[in-house]
């Protein structure tokens, strides 16, 4: 029954998230940039690399000044709900930030639902000899917010400031766009770091994508990070995988977290079957058959003996000051970022 109801629910969103037949297209990136912004050290121009840096070695350039940088830019627009001002110039900032990185396409796909109009950003990092046909990566955080959780919260005026949910996941990823932009030159796989719009809405920004796929779908594995700031018992990740495809994904992201002793503790599996439980962007992806597996800090968010609970989950509280755990957030990155590498070099 569980599955049957995700399936259904699948649908649903699939139906109400259907972007026009031609969503996704290069765009012009904007020269404007919303305050404060992380200094412009952008990563070198990639080359054909003989040796490939060691990944252990690439995993120190993750720089938790940056993210943080990111992460007061992203709450700074107030709130990042599709109907809310804000919304428009945190999309602003990451199609900037983006533009800045050598080799990275730029790319959008607008969309709408129930009215409300939505846009997923994309920043595309082939190869030095181009992408294959098949095999890709995606990497995805949806940089969305909400404060539902408020009582009396309005969408289109109110705070949503949403730094746990999901600006860490959303600073994470642009930070794995410049390093993995300057490491492409080892690349033999397409990597599409791709930041998804309503996830708060039951993943419409991962349906809609999704929906523009052709078939077989170019994607081999789908990588998610969704708030990753949170836990001052331990650092602690939840490993979200979806359905018996995505089992081989799994191991190879705990696999990678002893081979470079990224150092997460505990890192507890989480197999994704109830739809009002383990649900995430990943969720489209698993359904159509693509290995798909999320990190998250606790998922559902909800105390037990590693996690004390996050009472700023979905409010106007969740600010920047209460992500108290950097360490957490660097492993996280760090994790997924090795796992990033492995699959892009082949």
């Amino acid at each position: 029954m569980r599955a049957i109801a995700l399936a259904l629910a699948l649908l649903s969103a699939l139906a109400c998230a259907a972007p026009p037949p031609a969503a996704v297209a290069s765009i012009p990136v904007s020269t404007a940039s919303p305050a404060p912004t992380v200094p412009p050290t952008p990563a070198p121009t990639a080359t054909t690399q003989p040796t490939p840096r060691p990944i252990a070695e690439v995993l120190a350039d993750v720089d938790l000044a940056r993210m943080q940088a990111h992460l007061q830019a992203l709450t700074a627009v107030e709130s990042r709900d599709p109907r809310h001002p804000g919304h428009a110039r945190a999309i602003a900032y990451l199609k900037e930030q983006l533009g800045r990185l050598p080799g990275v396409t730029v790319q959008s796909q607008p969309f709408t639902d129930q009215s409300v109009p939505l846009e997923n950003v994309f920043g595309v990092i082939d190869p030095p000899g181009g992408a294959p046909l098949g095999g890709w990566l995606l990497l995805l955080a949806h940089f969305d917010s909400t404060a539902k959780s408020t009582p009396g919260w309005r969408p289109a005026l109110d705070p949503a400031p949403g730094a746990d949910d999901n600006g860490t996941g959303t600073a994470a990823l642009l930070e794995h766009a410049r390093i993995l932009a300057a490491e492409r030159g080892s690349f033999r796989q397409r990597v599409v770091i791709a930041f998804v719009d309503g996830e708060e809405f039951f993943f419409k920004g991962s349906a809609a994508y999704l929906a523009t796929m052709p078939r077989p779908i170019p994607y081999a594995n789908v990588l998610n990070i969704d708030f990753v700031g949170h836990n001052p018992l331990a650092d602690r990740l939840d490993l979200v995988w979806f359905a018996q495809p995505s089992a081989g994904l799994r191991d190879r992201v705990k696999a990678a977290n002893d081979r470079y002793a990224v150092g997460v503790a505990p890192l507890v599996e989480q197999y994704a079957t109830d739809p009002n439980v383990t649900i995430m962007d990943i969720a489209p992806w698993g359904l159509a058959g693509v290995p798909a597996i999320a990190l998250a800090a606790r998922y559902p968010p909800v105390p037990d003996a590693t996690y004390p609970g996050n009472t700023t989950f979905h409010t106007v509280n969740d600010t920047a000051d209460k992500v108290t755990s950097p360490r957490l957030w660097v492993k996280a990155t760090r994790l997924l970022l090795a796992a990033a590498l492995e699959l892009a070099r082949g």
